[in-house]
């Protein structure tokens, strides 16, 4: 019998290898436009509503309704941004607000993944991703409060940097006591790149008077603009709980995915809304919040 050495046995796989690769990235550029969206439901009293179907979501991209082809109801890992602030104003409850952004950590998947984004004068990047609580609170103990309120850029730092998230499910939580007065950025510029990069951003204002209405109304644009929601505490107690909702909201958020009907790929801005039917059992008139991103950027060319 004749014997096949192993190098040949190599070259005779080549071919196949290659193919697989071929069709794996055949199959992964038929499905490249797929838009997925993230929906928190929530009744009157602010509780997760989880019972819902399929049938349940009617989604529409530009007034057209779209076929769901994907549709999730389960605890999916997160990539997460703590974006914090660290102005001088923040100095006498830095220790209370450092356990609150935590609170929501600690409620997480143990599969999430955490960077730390600290703002005063300037936005830096403190602490990596990791999935380790003993580094975060390490991190955030290490900071002292100086400065002013760099906003904006701290923003568009963490959207910059969770690009490079392991998970596709991203999500930026924003503290602050203030209004911006030292970011380079505009509210404008950091509005356009939360909506380019498609990450939920939740904003907790722990305002001064001094922050005022200014401070609340751009900290509204930031979450709306994304899909997330602004939360006003008035205690940083308050702002613990409300950081346990937003993990919460965040572990029982449904997925809905589908491929956009319009085939015109020039990148424009694209609305979305969802509608949903209440389940069989519910008051056709009980009223269901749902929270999500309203629009995205289509595909380019």
């Amino acid at each position: 019998m004749m014997k096949i050495r192993p190098f040949v046995l190599i070259y005779l796989l080549i071919p196949a290898l290659l193919w697989s690769q071929e069709d794996s990235t055949f199959k992964l550029n038929v499905n490249v436009d797929l838009t997925e969206l993230h929906v928190s439901v929530t009744d009157e009293k602010d509780h997760p509503v989880g019972s819902l179907k399929k049938e349940n979501f009617h989604v529409f991209e530009d007034s057209t309704e779209q076929k769901v082809t994907v549709f999730k109801h389960e605890d999916i890992p997160v990539s997460l941004g703590l974006v914090i602030d660290n102005s001088r104003s923040m100095e006498p409850r830095k220790q209370r607000v450092d356990a609150a952004a935590l609170s929501a950590v600690r409620k997480s998947n143990p599969e999430d993944e955490t960077f730390i984004v600290h703002f005063d004068d300037t936005a830096r990047l403190d602490s990596d991703f990791t999935n380790s609580i003993p580094l975060l609170e390490e991190t955030l103990a290490s900071v002292k409060p100086f400065g002013q309120t760099a906003i904006y850029d701290a923003l568009i730092l963490a959207l910059d940097h969770i690009r490079g998230a392991r998970h596709p499910k991203k999500v930026i939580l924003l503290m602050t006591d203030g209004v911006d007065n030292s970011s380079k950025h505009t509210l404008a510029e950091a509005i356009d790149a939360t909506k380019k990069a498609q990450v939920a951003v939740y904003t907790v204002g722990l305002l001064s008077v001094s922050g005022g209405q200014k401070a609340e109304d751009s900290l509204v644009q930031i979450a709306e603009a994304s899909g997330g929601r602004a939360f006003f505490p008035q205690t940083v107690e308050e702002a613990s709980a409300d950081m346990e909702r937003v993990a919460r909201d965040l572990r029982e958020q449904y997925t809905l995915g589908y491929i956009p009907s319009n085939p015109v790929r020039g990148g424009q801005w694209r609305s979305v809304r969802v509608d949903i039917v209440p389940p069989a059992g519910m008051p056709t008139k009980a009223k269901l919040i749902a929270s999500y991103r309203h629009g995205y950027y289509g595909p380019g060319n």
